[in-house]
C-alpha cells in the first residue's frame, strides 16, 4: 500500500511540472513577443499542451497561472484570462475524444481554438482599448488603413483572425509534437494522476451513469449545482464589493476635484467687488471677465457639473455667479433661493464665513444626487464676503464607475467562475461522486451474485480492485465493505447454502452502510445504540401496558430493535455540508436535510426487494420513512397523524428526540435530563403517540441506566 501511495505522489508531482514547465513557456514567450513587438502571441502553447496530456483541471490552471503571471509585465493580460480558459476546456474535451484524431481532426482543434481566441480577444480589445493591444498589429492595421480607407474594425477583425489562426496552428502543432514524445505510460500517469481509485476508462462512466440512470437527484447533480451557486456566489459578492470599492474610490477622488475646483474659482474672484457684481451683475466691472475664467475652471474640473458663487445670509442665498449648463437655467445674479434641507445644519458656521466640509444632498426636484464643496472667498481683513459652490452629480460619477470597473469585472470575474467551478467538480469527483458510484455499482452487482460462486468470487476481485484512498470516510466506508466482502467470500466457499448465506451476507451490507451514514455524523456518538435500547423499552412497556395488543408480539418487538439502526440510513445521501453543519440550518438546507426519510425509504424498499423472508426490514423502512412524523399530522414527508403512522415509527420518533435532546451537538450542549423528558412530556398527544410517552415516562429507571452506561464507554 505505501508503495502505492508513492506513485500516485510521484504521478502528481509529474503533473505538477509539468503545468510549470508550461507557465513558464506561456509567460516567456509572451513576454519575448511583447519586447520584440511581434505580430502573433504564443501565449497558449503551455496552456494547450497541458489541456492535451493532463486534462480540463490542471489546462484551466495552467491558463490562469499563465495570466495572473503576465499581469506582472502587463497588467490588462488578466482581461484575457477568459479567452485562456475555454481554450483549454476546449482542447482538453477534444483530445479525450476518440474522434478528434489525426490531421482533419488537429485542424478542427486549430480553427475551434482560433475562433474562441478571435471572436473573444477582438471584443475586449476593441471595447477597452479601441484598437489592437498588439503594437505590430495596430500598425498593420494603419498601413492598410491609409492604402484602403476600409472601416478599422473590419481591417483588424480580418488580421485578428489570420493571426489567431497561425498562432494557434502553432500551439496546437507544438502540443501534439510533445505529446507525441512524452513516453506513452508517462501520459497515462499524468493525465489519471488525480484519481482516488482505479482510473476509469470512459466506457466505464458511461456504463456508471447508465448504472445511476434511475436515480432522482444523483450526488454528482446536487453537487454540480451547489458548486455552482457556490461559484456565481462568490462571483457576485466578489463583483459587488469590487464595484462598491471602485465607486468610492471614485466618489473621494470626485469630493477632492469639487474641493479644489472650489478653491480654484474663489480665488479668481475679486472679494472687494463681490457687492457690486451682487447689484449691478454683467453691467459691473470685470465681471464678465471673472465669469469667462470660472467657465475655464469647469471645463477642466472633469466632473463638476455646477459652478457658481452666492452670498449667504439669513433669508436665503443670493447668487453673484451661476455657470449654466445645457440643461439647466443658470440663476441671474442677485437672484434668491432658499436654503436646501440637506444645508440647514451648518448654517451657523456659513453664517460665521467658516469652512464646511463637502455635503451630499439629493434634491429629487432639481439637481438630483450631488457632492457639494463650497469655499469661501475672503477678503483683505479675513472676513468671508461669498462662498464659490462646486457641484458634483453623482449619478454621472456611478455611470463613469460602472463604465470603469464594470466592463472589466465581468472580463475577469467569469474565469475565477470556471476556475472555481472546475475546482469543485473535480474536487467532487475524484473524492465523492466517482468513489461513492464505483462502490455503489460495485455493492449493487455484489449483492445481484447470485448462487454462482464463480460470479461472487470475480465481483469481490472487482470491489477490491477499485483501490479508492481518498483518506476520509468514503476510504473508510470502501475498507469496511471490502473486508466484509472478503470475509463473506471466504464463508461462501465452506458453506453449501448459498441462499441462506447471501441472505445473511445482503443483511450484514445494509447494517454496515447503516452504520457507516453514523459515522459521517460527527455529534451521534452512540446514536444507534442509545435509540435501539429506547425503542425496546418503549416496545415492553407498551406489551407491558397491554396497549397495542394485537400489535405488539414478540417479532414485532425483536423486528423494532433489530431495524432501529437503520432509521437514518437515508443520511447518506445528505451532503456534509448540511449534516454537520456547526450552525442553523437553513431553509434550503432544512429541505435537504428532510429529504434523508425518503431516501431511507427507497434504500430499505430496495433492500427489502433484494433480500427476502426478513420481515424486520419492513420495520426498518417504516422507522427509515415516517419517524419524523408527528401525532397531530404537522410531520414529514406524508404529513401522517394519530395511528396512521405505523407503530414502529411511532416509537422510534420517542426514542430519536429524546437522544437529540440528551445528548451534545455541535450546535447545542446536551439537556439536562428533566429538560429532556419535559419537552418529551409536553409532546404527548401533539408530536408524540402519548402511550409511547406515557410508557417512556414509567421506565425512566432504565432510561437512566442507558444513558449512564453510554456516558461512561
Amino acid at each position: 500500500m505505501k508503495e502505492n501511495s508513492f506513485r500516485i505522489d510521484r504521478n502528481r508531482l509529474y503533473t505538477l511540472v509539468l503545468v510549470v514547465i508550461a507557465v513558464a513557456v506561456n509567460v516567456l514567450l509572451n513576454r519575448i513577443v511583447e519586447l520584440f513587438e511581434l505580430p502573433i502571441y504564443l501565449d497558449t502553447i503551455g496552456t494547450v499542451t497541458t489541456s492535451m496530456i493532463a486534462g480540463v483541471f490542471p489546462g484551466i490552471i495552467t491558463a490562469m497561472l499563465t495570466n495572473l503571471l503576465c499581469m506582472l509585465h502587463n497588467t490588462d493580460s488578466l482581461y484575457f484570462a477568459i479567452v485562456s480558459v475555454l481554450i483549454a476546456i476546449l482542447v482538453a474535451k477534444m483530445a479525450k475524444t476518440r474522434k478528434y484524431k489525426g490531421a482533419k481532426a488537429m485542424i478542427l482543434m486549430i480553427l475551434g481554438v482560433a475562433f474562441i481566441s478571435w471572436s473573444l480577444s477582438a471584443c475586449i480589445q476593441w471595447v477597452l482599448y479601441g484598437k489592437p493591444q498588439n503594437p505590430g498589429i495596430a500598425d498593420d492595421v494603419e498601413y492598410i488603413y491609409n492604402a484602403t480607407h476600409l472601416p478599422r474594425m473590419l481591417i483588424f477583425l480580418f488580421l485578428n483572425l489570420l493571426v489567431n489562426i497561425v498562432d494557434k496552428g502553432i500551439s496546437v502543432g507544438i502540443a501534439t509534437l510533445v505529446t507525441h514524445i512524452i513516453p506513452t505510460g508517462l501520459r497515462y500517469r499524468i493525465r489519471n494522476s488525480g484519481w482516488m481509485q482505479k482510473p476509469l476508462s470512459d466506457g466505464e462512466i458511461r456504463s456508471m451513469k447508465e448504472w445511476g440512470s434511475d436515480i432522482g437527484h444523483s450526488i454528482g447533480t446536487r453537487m454540480t449545482l451547489i458548486m455552482v451557486g457556490i461559484a456565481a456566489g462568490f462571483t457576485i459578492v466578489i463583483s459587488l464589493i469590487g464595484m462598491r470599492l471602485n465607486f468610492e474610490t471614485l466618489r473621494e477622488e470626485k469630493i477632492n476635484v469639487a474641493k479644489n475646483t472650489a478653491m480654484h474659482a474663489a480665488s479668481v474672484i475679486d472679494p472687494a467687488r463681490v457687492d457690486e457684481y451682487l447689484r449691478k451683475g454683467e453691467a459691473a466691472e470685470g465681471y464678465a471677465e471673472t465669469r469667462e475664467k470660472l467657465f475655464t475652471i469647469r471645463k477642466y474640473a472633469l466632473g463638476v457639473e455646477y459652478l457658481y458663487a452666492l452670498k449667504i445670509r439669513q433669508d436665503g442665498c443670493y447668487y453673484i455667479f451661476d455657470l449654466d449648463t445645457e440643461d439647466v437655467e443658470a440663476y441671474a445674479p442677485g437672484e434668491h433661493a432658499d436654503f436646501e434641507e440637506a444645508f440647514l445644519e451648518y448654517l451657523p458656521m456659513l453664517f460665521d464665513g467658516e469652512e464646511i466640509d463637502p455635503i451630499e444632498s439629493n434634491d429629487e426636484n432639481n439637481t438630483g444626487w450631488v457632492i457639494t464643496a463650497y469655499y469661501p472667498v475672503r477678503d483683505n481683513e479675513g472676513k468671508t464676503v461669498c462662498y464659490v459652490g462646486a457641484d458634483v452629480y453623482m449619478p454621472n460619477v456611478l455611470r463613469d464607475s460602472l463604465k470603469s470597473f464594470g466592463f472589466k469585472a465581468l472580463l475577469i470575474l467569469p474565469a475565477f467562475f470556471v476556475l472555481i467551478l472546475a475546482f469543485g467538480l473535480w474536487n467532487t469527483g475524484i473524492y465523492t461522486t466517482y468513489p461513492i458510484n464505483s462502490i455503489a455499482e460495485s455493492v449493487d452487482r455484489f449483492v445481484s451474485s447470485g448462487d454462482s460462486q464463480e460470479t461472487f468470487d470475480e465481483d469481490v476481485r472487482k470491489l477490491r480492485s477499485l483501490n479508492i484512498h481518498t483518506g476520509d470516510e468514503v476510504e473508510k466506508l470502501y475498507n469496511s465493505i471490502c473486508r466484509m466482502a472478503l470475509n463473506q467470500a471466504e464463508q461462501m466457499r465452506a458453506v453449501r447454502h448459498y441462499a441462506e448465506v447471501s441472505s445473511k451476507m445482503q443483511n450484514g451490507l445494509i447494517i454496515t452502510m447503516a452504520d457507516m451514514v453514523e459515522n459521517r455524523d460527527s455529534d451521534t456518538g452512540a446514536h444507534v445504540q442509545k435509540t435501539s435500547a429506547y425503542a425496546r423499552i418503549i416496545a415492553e412497556g407498551l406489551k407491558r401496558k397491554g396497549y397495542y395488543a394485537e400489535k405488539i408480539t414478540p417479532e414485532f418487538i425483536s423486528a423494532v430493535v433489530m431495524s432501529a439502526p437503520l432509521h437514518d440510513v437515508g443520511k447518506i445521501a445528505i451532503p456534509d455540508g448540511v449534516l454537520n453543519k456547526p450552525g442553523k440550518l437553513t431553509d434550503e438546507e432544512y429541505a435537504i436535510m428532510k429529504r434523508h426519510t425518503i431516501e431511507g425509504r427507497k434504500i430499505m424498499e430496495k433492500a427489502i426487494s433484494t433480500v427476502k423472508g426478513e420481515n424486520y426490514l419492513k420495520e426498518a423502512r417504516n422507522m427509515a420513512a415516517y419517524h419524523h412524523e408527528r401525532w397531530d399530522g404537522k410531520g414529514y414527508p406524508e404529513g401522517l397523524h394519530g395511528e396512521v403512522i405505523p407503530l414502529s415509527a411511532r416509537i422510534m420518533s420517542v426514542a430519536d428526540v429524546f437522544d437529540a435532546l440528551a445528548s451534545p451537538r455541535v450546535y447545542k450542549p446536551a439537556f439536562p435530563l428533566d429538560k429532556a423528558l419535559s419537552i418529551i412530556q409536553e409532546g404527548a398527544g401533539t408530536q408524540f403517540d402519548p402511550r409511547c410517552v406515557e410508557v417512556f415516562m414509567e421506565s425512566l429507571h432504565e432510561v437512566r441506566e442507558v444513558l449512564r452506561k453510554y456516558q461512561e464507554s
